[in-house]
């Protein structure tokens, strides 16, 4: 029996837990009442008389030995867990659900943009927001010193006056022609940015989405019937667009397009100047000129082109009046957003 107690003894003072989840299963084991300690208590209650005073020295030692050194253990423990929790938080606490954010406006309707005009047979093309003056401007029939490229204040590179940040995605379309032969039916959403002063209703920074179609016989009528199904599932089936005449150095005949005012419903208000429409985008036939540049013969084919502001499109969509909140990541405008993602 001595060599019981010495043994459980030794097991005792090199017991090393992990948690204090092992202390209490240690303590358990040891000093509970079918623990080995009772166990012990109640071998010892069978040893000859003449051993009992030894064995229950022994056994009152393992006893208070076990106890010290149990609770010491606790105590270690606890320090343990308040270290930890004051560094990392309380690792016991029950977890939290994360929060899902949601798609930034400009995202939404860009993404919505896309999609309509891709049940009408249109693709993606992408292209780079660092050009050449080429694609931006000679392409398009802007021949140099032309005073239409003052219609675009562009950010210029430094010592090299031919590249550029691009002022419209018109480049992407370029890039298209030159790849790609009619018949040609593509959207062209991207960055573009023009030194602007920052304000409610402009930016150095924005987000276009521009379309071009090209192939034989296709006519000014084919244009606005294409404009107007957009119009109508974009801002509701009540909505009508008018065609102004405007001048543009790649489309001629040109127009800007207006869309009845949906926040006053025609009547007149601040967003429309009293007007009751709203201009969203410019259009027009595709120059013979562009055409004839980027290698198409403009004598079989004809095409037009279309181009609009996606932060436009968002703020009479979305009832926002200030195009400066797209850009600011403020959560309280973005939170209004968090639906339907």
């Amino acid at each position: 029996m001595t060599d019981k107690i010495n043994e459980l003894l030794k097991r005792v003072e090199e017991f090393q837990p992990q948690t204090a989840a092992d202390v209490e299963e240690f303590r358990i084991k040891i000093l509970g009442k079918k623990g080995e300690l009772t166990a012990l208590m109640d071998e010892f209650k069978t040893v000859p008389a003449e051993q009992k005073r030894e064995l229950g020295q022994l056994i009152n030692r393992l006893k208070t030995t076990a106890t010290e050194r149990i609770n010491t253990l606790r105590e270690q423990m606890q320090d343990v867990a308040a270290d930890q929790k004051s560094a990392t938080g309380d690792m016991t606490r029950p977890g939290t659900a994360e929060t899902l954010g949601s798609r930034h406006p400009i995202s939404r309707v860009k993404n919505e943009i896309v999609e309509v005009f891709s049940r009408l047979g249109y693709t993606v093309a992408d292209g780079p927001e660092i050009e050449d003056d080429h694609h931006v401007f000679g392409a398009l029939n802007f021949p140099p010193e032309h005073p239409a490229r003052d219609m675009q204040d562009t950010f210029f590179i430094e010592k090299h006056p031919d590249i550029l940040l691009r002022t419209h995605t018109s480049s992407i379309q370029v890039r298209t022609m030159e790849h790609q032969k009619p018949p040609i039916r593509v959207i062209c959403p991207g960055r573009v940015f023009r030194n602007e002063a920052i304000s409610y209703r402009a930016h150095c920074i924005f987000h276009q989405i521009e379309g071009l179609y090209i192939d034989e016989g296709v006519s000014f009528a084919d244009m606005k019937q294409s404009l107007q199904y957009f119009a109508k599932e974009i801002f509701g089936e009540d909505t009508a667009i008018r065609m102004r005449p405007s001048y543009f150095p790649f489309t001629e005949p040109s127009a800007e397009v207006d869309v009845s005012c949906n926040l006053c419903g025609g009547k007149g208000c601040p967003v429309c100047k009293g007007t009751g429409w709203l201009e969203i985008m410019g259009c027009g036939m595709v120059d013979p000129n562009v055409l004839r540049l980027n290698g198409i013969d403009p004598k079989k084919y004809s095409g037009f082109a279309f181009g609009m502001g996606i932060e436009r499109i968002a703020m009479l969509k979305y009832g926002v009046k200030d195009l400066r909140l797209y850009f600011e990541n403020d959560v309280r405008f973005l939170h209004q957003f968090d639906t339907d993602l």
